[in-house]
């Protein structure tokens, strides 16, 4: 009696089919192709699977910064920074957009803004055609493009050069216990 009887066909609520959703296994990806390696992620500004070693931090346009900023990264200003900015083996770029006033060491200094203060660098500062340098200037190689502002005093530091070379010229000599003869 009860199973025998009918009961109106009525439409149910449609429900979503269960999917296989395992939270636990990373995102299953297509193998890169070597085109995909060297794509740019615009949101990191670094290359796609790449080592962070080789990362550049960006401090964007609209970042404003009191202080010290020091690291062991390459570095990205488009903003603007007061203090020191100490990078000492590291390449420094002051972006187009930035305004630093600001003390700065590093490896290389690249300048596309403005900048005032002295710059420090140990292999080379670059003032690029719209970039302005308002400060002195320490280092092994300078380059300033046609149309750059740069007001200030520029040293050559050939330490950094002799110490390449001589460390070089070192390895290649013969020691002198070799050379010398002792007699009795």
């Amino acid at each position: 009696m009860w199973g025998n009887t009918k009961r109106p066909e009525t439409p149910q609520a449609a429900q979503p089919e269960p999917k296989n959703l395992n939270t636990n296994q990373p995102p299953k990806f297509a193998p890169a192709t070597r085109e995909e390696i060297n794509v740019m992620s615009t949101d990191a500004m670094r290359p796609l699977g790449g080592a962070t070693s080789g990362a550049t931090a960006r401090l964007g346009a609209s970042l404003h910064v009191k202080g010290e900023i020091s690291g062991n990264e390459d570095l990205l200003v488009d903003g603007s920074v007061e203090g020191l900015i100490q990078l000492d083996d590291r390449k420094l770029t002051v972006g187009a957009t930035a305004k630093v006033t600001a003390d700065i060491i590093a490896r290389e200094v690249v300048v596309f803004g403005v900048v005032k203060g002295n710059l420090r660098a140990k292999d080379r500062i670059e003032i690029k055609k719209d970039g302005s340098v308002n400060g002195d200037l320490t280092t092994a190689r300078i380059m300033i493009e046609d149309g750059a502002y740069f007001k200030g005093s520029i040293e050559i530091d050939k330490s950094a050069e002799k110490d390449s070379t001589n460390a070089f010229a070192r390895s290649n000599a013969t020691p002198a216990a070799a050379t010398t003869t002792k007699t009795i």
